[in-house]
């Protein structure tokens, strides 16, 4: 764009997770490019983190469907968009981009939307979804489910990447304050897991718990360090809980909800998860097998980049995890060499500053923004 735009970016909230982070990072990185961001949410832990980017944010009820709060989510947003002479919108969830599309009806503003995940269509969802003028797609197959389930023209749609502050994910992080205050040291063999620890993406959590007593067997001083909070987080607990008790030692530990995601992301011998959490822990250049509840990829090497780029690192129609895949990938890691674990590492960490950059994901991002304000 030649000159600086005010640009509205919404959501449903600011807590953790893979779509939250991408909007924090496309937010900074257009800030830095000269342009006025503004953010709307129903708020989270990351509100803290636009506001030492100078960046703006309206608390808004966009969390969920209840009529009340969207008669005053679509009245808040009309004021936001009058008041701040916003210039385009951009909406990164399904709830904020319906209630944008209807106010779109009536101020016809530029809109974007931009696809994090894929929707049930069942119940008449479908119906209820606006993907605005032009919709980004954060990988291949999330693209394919927009053309097959929603028809839209392929033309209609960009596909960019979740882009990773490969300063901030480094592996020259410091994690000695999170070390002492989770009473971690350098001899700890430790796993680190990260995800929302909601039930519909806790299976892989349990899965590892599970594993841990076993692993115990084989590997020395064995820590698993699981970052996250949900609506799973006190059953998760429970089975940690019970797991410590059976080893007489806390092997497992339970941080909760936590924004310092770079000093875990850096902290391990090896990470799991997927998605975002993925792409940091690569980008931390640390071994990475990538597990959810949509499916399993495995250890990542060259042998897996395009089944991972084809579903954005999320698994998705690969086949099931289970605890007998992650024995087997977690135990190749440990047996490997300290030389052989660092060129794997460094070879993620090479992967996310060629082809995963915030700064691509925002360029992505202002050329769809480009069509849309001809």
């Amino acid at each position: 764009m030649k000159k600086p735009c005010n640009i509205l970016l919404s959501l449903m909230q600011l807590n953790i997770g893979g779509a939250e982070t991408h909007v924090v990072e496309l937010a900074k990185e257009l800030s830095r490019r000269g342009h006025t961001v503004i953010v709307a949410s129903n708020g989270g832990v990351y509100t803290q983190e636009l506001a030492q980017a100078g960046i703006k944010h309206y608390i808004v009820p966009l969390q969920n469907k209840n009529p009340f709060n969207v008669l005053k989510a679509f009245k808040t947003l009309r004021k936001i968009i009058i008041d701040e002479k916003i210039d385009i919108v951009h909406s990164h969830a399904r709830i904020p981009s319906f209630i944008l599309g209807k106010l779109r009806l009536f101020m016809k503003f530029p809109f974007v939307t931009t696809a994090h995940w894929v929707f049930t269509t069942k119940y008449g969802l479908k119906y209820i979804t606006d993907w605005g003028q032009k919709t980004i797609a954060v990988s291949e197959d999330i693209k394919t489910y927009l053309m097959v389930n929603y028809k839209i023209p392929e033309s209609d749609i960009k596909v960019t990447i979740n882009g990773i502050d490969t300063d901030k994910f480094s592996p020259d992080t410091d994690t000695s304050d999170v070390m002492q205050s989770f009473n971690l040291s350098e001899d700890d063999n430790i796993i680190v897991y990260v995800s929302r620890l909601d039930e519909s993406r806790s299976l892989v959590a349990k899965q590892l718990i599970e594993l841990i007593p076993e692993l115990n067997e084989t590997i020395e001083n064995l820590k698993l360090v699981i970052v996250g909070g949900g609506d799973d987080y006190e059953n998760i607990c429970s089975l940690s809980s019970a797991v410590n008790e059976k080893l007489q030692k806390k092997s497992i530990i339970l941080t909760g909800a936590r924004t310092d995601i770079n000093k875990f992301a850096a902290l391990g011998r090896v990470f799991v998860g997927v998605s975002r959490a993925a792409l940091e822990a690569m980008a931390s250049a640390k071994p990475t097998i990538i597990a959810g509840n949509e499916g399993y990829i495995g250890l990542f090497n060259k042998d897996k980049l395009k089944e991972a780029v084809d579903t954005n690192f999320c698994c998705r129609g690969c086949e099931v995890s289970s605890a007998k895949l992650l024995k087997r990938d977690i135990l190749a890691v440990f047996a490997m060499s300290e030389n052989e674990r660092k060129a794997l590492g460094m070879f993620g960490r090479e992967l996310i500053k060629s082809d995963y950059s915030v700064a691509k994901m925002t360029d992505d991002t202002v050329e769809v923004y480009e069509s849309v304000l001809k």
